[in-house]
């Protein structure tokens, strides 16, 4: 009887004590990073317009008016003409719905090819363009934004 009580304490403490851990989950739209495709370099682009639903279906909004203008008052993001690079998410606990990339020329709006890898690879044309990238989910959807230098 003393063994069984002791078998049943020790379980009850054990049941209990799991309880105690418990996994943080973010419910925060993604960071999004650049990563080129051949090396092991990456940058980190800006949220602009979000809507994303947080924890407890609380909604988290942010609004960009000028998202090229704002865009462009980033730090400059450099890279390789023709560079193919990832689209890389620090988290994913969501469903991606839609992922696309468009690159502004002026005021001219270009989407890039993105594959099933979340890659694409940009112009073989130097100079300075707004990188755009939207992304629809289950939970909402998020734009990110990068001040791109070709060289």
């Amino acid at each position: 009887m003393k063994h069984f009580l002791r078998a049943l304490i020790c379980l009850f403490l054990i049941f209990s004590l799991t309880g105690c851990i418990a996994e943080d989950y973010d419910f925060t739209p993604p960071t999004v990073t650049l990563m080129e495709t051949d090396s092991v370099d990456s940058v980190e682009l800006t949220e602009t317009n979000i809507e994303w639903r947080g924890e407890n279906g609380k909604p988290l909004e942010k609004e960009t008016k000028e998202v090229v203008d704002f865009a462009r008052e980033q730090k400059e993001l450099t890279f390789p003409s023709g560079q193919q690079v990832d689209v890389l998410f620090d988290s994913e606990d969501f469903a991606v719905e839609e992922l696309r990339a468009f690159l502004w020329i002026g005021n001219e709006k270009l989407q890039l090819k993105m594959d099933e890898n979340r890659s694409f690879t940009f112009p073989k044309g130097k100079g300075s363009y707004v990188l755009e990238v939207d992304l629809q989910t289950d939970r909402g959807s998020a734009q990110y934004v990068g001040n791109i230098v070709i060289q």
